[in-house]
């Protein structure tokens, strides 16, 4: 065997390499666009483990200072404080009211827990549409204050209009559009 046969045989099953490559890959993807993606488990929140922001109240019979919320000014870089709506807060805000889409009319009593909206079952809110990622967004309690949190999705979320970049505080009756479905914190 001469060195341009042994050349010719080793492109040959190198080239046969990238053609099974490209066959896996073409497989991958087909069988994520008709199954979905893997869902994977967010981790749950550990009170007891998550280091506190705040001081820790001190242990001698000195009264314990009042917590103060955090200036404005700590609020995440771009956060909105939009103007002219009062804010949807722990009291203000009781409920979530879908307003368009194939769960129109549907009500989500709020707590104090965080929210996932998305496909996943495991989600608070499940929107199913093509537009919508697995873990699309998150509504989510920072100071008695609502706020949304989109999570790297790829369409998107939208505050009035406005694509959420940072987390973001939410007038009462604002229109929230995620994937086909529009809604809104009420009283």
């Amino acid at each position: 065997m001469n060195p341009s046969e042994l050349t010719l045989l080793v492109l040959r099953f190198g080239f046969l390499l990238l053609l099974w490559a490209f066959v896996f890959g073409i497989v991958y993807a087909l069988r994520t666009d008709l199954f979905g993606q893997r869902v994977r488990k967010l981790p749950e929140p550990q009170a007891a483990a998550a280091p506190s922001p705040f001081p820790a109240a001190p242990t001698s019979g000195a009264t314990a200072p009042t917590m103060q919320p955090p200036p404005v000014s700590t609020l995440p870089s771009g956060a909105n404080t939009a103007s002219g709506r009062p804010k949807a807060t722990l009291v203000s805000a009781t409920r979530l009211v879908i307003t368009s889409g194939p769960r129109q009319g549907t009500e989500l009593a709020l707590g104090r827990e965080p929210i996932t909206i998305g496909r996943s079952s495991e989600s608070g809110l499940v929107i199913r549409d093509d537009y919508t990622s697995t873990h699309h967004a998150r509504l989510l309690l920072w100071n008695d204050e609502w706020m949304i949190q989109d999570l790297d999705s790829t369409n998107g979320t939208f505050l009035d209009g406005k694509r959420v970049s940072v987390p973001t505080q939410i007038p009462l009756d604002t229109p929230i559009k995620i994937g086909t479905t529009t809604f809104e914190l009420r009283r």
